[in-house]
């Protein structure tokens, strides 16, 4: 058995629910083409369920319902494609700045039929980036930067009202401390840190939502 091949975990079915074969078919692209061109480490291939692809899918809980989210370097698709795949009421914009993992990404999206996922090749502090984009709901990202520097590039893609979602790891709480100043200049309101997927992972996500506020 290929590592391309690993079977989900039965958890993916409850995440994914009908979907399970758009996920599973994500899976082997990334464990095959995500690896052999590059965007994901060989140490990661067996992790890839539990790490990434289920990990990202959970994130959608932090949203509501027909929400209008941008996902920030999106890379090989990680949070923006699990989550758009758990959530199909979700419209997701892809933003990222490579043009081989761009291209990767629109082949993945056409691959696997993905309407409500766009893929646009920039940054996200761009101008043309910020008029194609405009304001939207939320604007997730997966260990993109330091908050204050993600948040400068993610809250004015922010509707007021709306927030950031950040998968962060366990330093989260000091990276709050030491940027709530560039967070604050940059729009941002109260800070939660949240976990996700308890129910469901032997390890829960953990978030940081910002609010916009001005």
């Amino acid at each position: 058995m290929g590592m391309s091949e690993i079977p989900a975990p039965p958890e993916a079915a409850d995440v994914f629910g009908d979907r399970l074969p758009l996920a599973e078919a994500y899976h082997r692209s990334l464990a095959t083409d995500g690896s052999t061109r590059g965007f994901i480490g060989p140490r990661e291939v067996p992790r890839l369920w539990e790490r990434h692809i289920l990990n990202c899918a959970v994130i959608g809980e932090a949203m509501d319902h027909g929400a209008v989210v941008v996902d920030i370097g999106s890379g090989a698709g990680l949070p923006g494609i699990p989550l758009a795949l758990a959530r199909p009421d979700l419209d997701i914009t892809l933003i990222e700045p490579l043009l081989k993992r761009s291209v990767y990404l629109s082949e993945v999206v056409e691959q696997l039929g993905l309407a409500n996922v766009t893929v646009i090749r920039g940054r996200a502090e761009e101008k043309a980036v910020r008029r194609q984009v405009g304001t939207v709901d939320v604007v997730t990202s997966r260990a993109v930067a330091p908050l204050g520097k993600l948040a400068g590039w993610s809250l004015p893609l922010v509707k007021v009202g709306g927030h950031m979602i950040a998968m962060k790891g366990s330093s989260v709480t000091e990276e709050l401390q030491r940027d709530a100043r560039d967070i604050t200049r940059a729009g941002g309101g109260k800070a939660e840190i949240l976990t996700v997927g308890a129910d469901l992972l032997s390890e829960p996500t953990t978030l940081i939502r910002i609010s916009r506020v001005r």
